[in-house]
């Protein structure tokens, strides 16, 4: 017999969850500023009547710990059990860029506490479904090493600091994997981590050996997961299950320079680097996150779309596109209106409206992947 497939829709929608705080010192918490978090109920019921029967959420850990080792999941199991009544499966994030005030992320107790919650977080879920979880440990762990570790864009807010906090973030998620094994053998992992893209035109082969170095740094988490890189953190070639990745319009770029556009003759067909990640790691691979703004949005589907057919016809077995994120959003820095989502922002009767020239992209790919769109089958 054929393996089950791993997630009930090939089409996926995810959450924004991020729950960083800003440079300014500003928490954020984006399932309630896009108000997920109280209208998750019918959120789910919509994907779901769309045909996007996976999806990405997560927990809030700052919310949920409070105080070290006291668990408040008031937030949360709501949601779980509105996953269960729409009938939704869900990725769950236990970090998403965001950790309890008091726990310093330098601190060798960060991962040790991380392992703990992901361990209660394990058993929440198992008490309140039967289905396998997926459980994304650490969320991004090479963009946090570079916005929060390198450049001081958001927590822990320092500079100069990327690659130990990268090595940090990696030690947590290979604890919480653990973790989660013992409470829930059966538990599955997805790492999402961003896919780039560098190239660089320069006459000289330092710069250029550069560029390469700095485009195969984003393997370099991952790497570390699996135990070949590092192997002092722990890691081991098993702790790499779904591979996650995330890809949006600026995701290429020169060395030192401009972003790369959609039809520059120096962009990388998306496809290629899907060949190069399986050609890696050996695993299933899900597009985890993908979206464009305003009216790039059914362009920029239609062209990931396009490349992940071409990347299945290669053999790649890409089990998933996600939609992300599915809701339109206020921006992490300036609040403004980011348009990127299948449903907007709900108005002040708490309803959204379907953008309808993303929904009909949806549908047109839903129907090339021969996936029913009615959700109903």
């Amino acid at each position: 017999m054929a393996d089950a497939p791993l997630f009930k829709s090939f089409f996926m929608a995810g959450f924004e969850c991020a729950t960083h705080r800003r440079r300014d010192g500003r928490r954020l918490d984006l399932l309630a500023a896009t108000g997920h978090d109280r209208l998750v109920e019918g959120d789910y019921l919509a994907m779901a009547g769309l045909g996007l029967r996976t999806v990405r959420d997560g927990f809030r850990w700052h919310l949920i710990e409070r105080a070290p080792g006291a668990y408040d999941w008031s937030s949360v199991v709501p949601m779980i059990r509105a996953a269960r009544r729409a009938e939704v499966q869900v990725i769950w994030d236990l970090c998403h860029f965001g950790w309890p005030d008091d726990l310093d992320v330098w601190s060798p107790a960060f991962a040790d506490r991380f392992a703990r919650f992901a361990a209660a977080a394990a058993r929440l879920v198992r008490s309140e479904s039967d289905a396998v979880p997926i459980f994304c440990p650490v969320n991004e762990m090479s963009f946090v090493a570079w916005a929060g570790g390198e450049v001081g864009a958001i927590n822990p807010g320092t500079r100069g600091r990327g690659a130990e906090l990268k090595a940090q973030l990696v030690r947590a998620s290979i604890a919480a994997i653990a973790a989660i094994r013992e409470v829930e053998p059966k538990a599955r992992f997805l790492h999402a981590e961003p896919a780039i893209h560098i190239t660089s035109y320069s006459r000289s082969a330092a710069v250029r050996r550069a560029a390469e170095i700095h485009r195969l740094s984003q393997f370099e988490a991952l790497d570390m997961i699996a135990g070949r890189v590092s192997p002092d953190l722990g890691g081991r070639e098993d702790n790499v299950d779904i591979v996650g990745v995330n890809y949006y319009p600026r995701n290429q770029w020169l060395h030192r320079g401009s972003t790369l556009p959609l039809g520059h003759h120096g962009y990388r067909p998306f496809a290629e680097i899907l060949q190069e990640t399986f050609g890696r790691y050996g695993r299933p691979i899900v597009i985890a996150e993908t979206g464009a703004e305003r009216s790039a949005r059914a362009s920029w589907f239609h062209y990931v779309c396009g490349e992940v057919r071409a990347a299945l016809r290669g053999g790649v077995p890409v089990e998933g596109i996600c939609l992300y994120p599915v809701l339109d959003y206020p921006g992490w820095d300036d609040g403004r209106l980011c348009e990127t989502g299948l449903f907007t922002m709900p108005d002040g009767r708490d309803e959204r409206s379907l953008h309808a020239d993303f929904a009909e992209e949806l549908e047109r790919q839903q129907l090339r992947f021969g996936q029913r769109p009615s959700g109903l089958g």
